[in-house]
């Protein structure tokens, strides 16, 4: 089953609707396998329903050395794709891995975006997804942009239970907090 998650533009005065947890697929594995690709942009809603479409076909379709992956596909908040695989079925190994990263790369240039710049951060500022890149870190702490509390994407998560628990945190319990350290060490001596 594919969902698509689209939050509308919310009056100033709603607050972001940050639940994603009851869209996961409840009978797959804790230790699933994920991949989150952040998009560079948020998506059109035609976009994101042409999207739901294609994941929905792919995942339908994803297969390891021609056994079927029990995989989940989703675009959540408009601009995160997951996608998830059970292994408890078919594992998924490097040919099953590449035919994914090279779906997400064919939808990046339908789409004209970019879903492998790891170097862009998304954080919640202001009940909005914000992009930041991450030579901007330093300028955004020291100006009060975000702060320990500011929640962030952390998209290196590897599992379901992950995705569930440490996807979207504080910065403070990320890996950012040790890197926000050391740029304010850095930049008070």
């Amino acid at each position: 089953m594919v969902v698509v998650v689209i939050k509308p533009y919310l009056p100033y005065f709603c607050r972001m609707n940050l639940e994603y947890k009851h869209l996961l697929p409840d009978t797959f594995s804790p230790e699933s396998r994920v991949w989150i690709y952040q998009s560079s942009r948020m998506f059109l809603l035609s976009e994101a329903l042409e999207i739901e479409e294609l994941l929905k076909d792919f995942v339908a379709e994803w297969a390891s050395h021609g056994a079927k992956v029990d995989a989940y596909g989703n675009l959540f908040f408009g601009q995160f794709i997951i996608l998830m695989a059970d292994e408890r079925s078919a594992g998924v190994s490097g040919c099953s891995t590449d035919s994914s990263v090279r779906f997400i790369k064919e939808l990046g240039a339908k789409f004209s975006v970019d879903f492998f710049n790891r170097m862009n951060l998304a954080f919640i500022v202001k009940d909005k997804i914000q992009m930041l890149p991450m030579n901007q870190l330093s300028y955004a702490v020291e100006n009060n942009f975000i702060d320990a509390d500011t929640l962030y994407f952390n998209n290196l998560v590897q599992t379901k239970k992950e995705v569930e628990e440490k996807w979207i945190v504080p910065v403070k319990d990320s890996w950012l907090a040790a890197k926000m350290k050391l740029q304010n060490a850095t930049t008070k001596s």
